[in-house]
This record gives C-alpha cells, structure tokens and sequence, in this order.
C-alpha cells in the first residue's frame, strides 16, 4: 500500500481520498494540519500505487484503513475523508471505534439508492484515451488537482485506476445505504456539505442530527470543497479539532 507520511507529530490524522483520487492529492491541506498531529494519507485499493484490486466492498476498505492505523501506531486517528473517504471515515469510526476519536466527512451522503453507475460511466466512456498531454487531460477532465491523477506511458497519458474498478467501487453505493454506520458512530463528527454538489438533499444534516455533531454548508463550493474553497474548509476543520475533539 502506497501511504504518504506528510509530517506532523502526536495524534493521528488519516485523510482518506475520495473515488478516483490518491493520496497525494490531500498535500496543501495536509501542510495546515500538521501543527494538529502526524498526518498520513494513503492510496486506497484500486487507486493511485496501491497494487490491491478487488474485492472493493465499503468493508475492505474500512479494514484497509484500520490497518494503516494500527501498523503506523496512529490511533485514535482523526478521519478526515472527501466522499467516498468519508464513507470509509464512518465506516472506521463505527466499525472500530477505539481507532477513531473524531471524523470530519467532506459531501458524502449514506443513501444513493436507485442511483446507477450507468448514470455518469458515458462521462468516462466518451474520454478521448489516451490523451496526447496533460493539457490535454486538464481540456477534458474538469477536477481539482487532476494533473495528479494521471500518469505518462508510451503511448500517451492514463489515468492511474482502471475505470472498470471505480465502476465496481461505486456501484455497491447504488445498491445499499449506510445509515447504521453513522448510527454507530460515538465521536465527534463534522459534516461539511458543497453548496453547488448535487448529492440527495437533506442527508448530511440528519447525518450531523444523528451524530449530535456539526454541519456546515458551503454555497459557493463544488463537490470538492477542499480545493473549491479552501479557506472555509480550513476554518471549519480547525474549528472542529480545537473546539470538540479530546486531547489523546
């Protein structure tokens, strides 16, 4: 597993990258989060180095994340996640509690049911790979950072997952809901929400509702939020961790 030490010392914080996405893509926020504990991030199955595939249900990747945790001697870890990240932030949270003392979950929702891969995989279908450069990546593949998520080979540039993972990854998410993790969770949570994303409206409140914990919309943000606008993403987080999260 491909895992990013960003510096930092004391408490854990493991930032978990969203779905398409990879570790290193966490450095600018990780530079603020130092002064609050050791910050690590890594690669999940199927993405960036990590050379684990399948199988690529929300567990193992929850198990994936507890074993970083306990073979670094992180936790309890704050989880700091970006939507398919914050899942597997919940996940950690309820699934082994004693890792976990806090989760901030940056828009992820617990219910995309009825939602189907099929509805956005033509996005990806029609890219024109491989792309002959990084401009041309950046004129086609609209995201923060994205020059991060591709890679040169000898016939041009690819992303670093394979499309038919992500399409697995994902689909779980169009089949099941994952209220009964957030019902588990027993540490402070922080949901922050994009003003401008388009998941289901309305859950990550009830999220915050159930967790006794806190919810901050972002009107003028995107999905993510961290990138779109960092300063109040920032703001928020460090918030969080010196105003509700224990000392260790």
């Amino acid at each position: 597993m491909s895992v990013v030490e960003f510096g930092g010392s004391g408490p854990g914080i493991l930032l978990l990258h969203g779905l398409m996405s990879r570790a290193s893509t966490w450095w600018t926020v990780a530079q603020w989060l130092r002064p609050y504990g050791r910050v690590v991030a890594y690669d999940a199955r199927g993405h960036g180095r990590n050379p684990r595939r399948g199988p690529f249900r929300t567990e193992d990747f929850v198990a994936d994340a507890a074993s970083v945790v306990e073979r670094l001697d992180l936790g309890p870890v704050v989880a700091i996640g970006h939507s398919m990240g914050g899942l597997h932030a919940w996940g950690l949270a309820a699934l082994r509690p004693d890792l976990v003392r806090g989760v901030v979950a940056e828009d992820v929702v617990p219910d995309n049911r009825g939602r189907s891969v099929d509805d956005w995989r033509w996005y990806f279908d029609a890219w024109p790979v491989p792309f002959q450069s990084l401009a041309h990546v950046r004129s086609v593949v609209d995201v923060p950072r994205v020059e991060e998520l591709f890679e040169e080979r000898a016939d041009g540039w690819h992303l670093i997952a394979d499309l038919g993972d992500l399409y697995e990854i994902a689909a779980e998410w169009g089949e099941r809901a994952y209220w009964d993790l957030v019902d588990a969770i027993r540490c402070p949570v922080l949901v922050v929400e994009a003003g401008r994303g388009v998941l289901p409206a309305g859950q990550m409140a009830e999220v915050a509702r159930r967790c006794s914990g806190h919810h901050l919309v972002v009107p003028e943000s995107g999905h993510v939020v961290h990138d779109e606008a960092p300063e109040v993403y920032r703001g928020a987080v460090e918030a969080f961790l010196s105003g509700s999260i224990a000392p260790v």
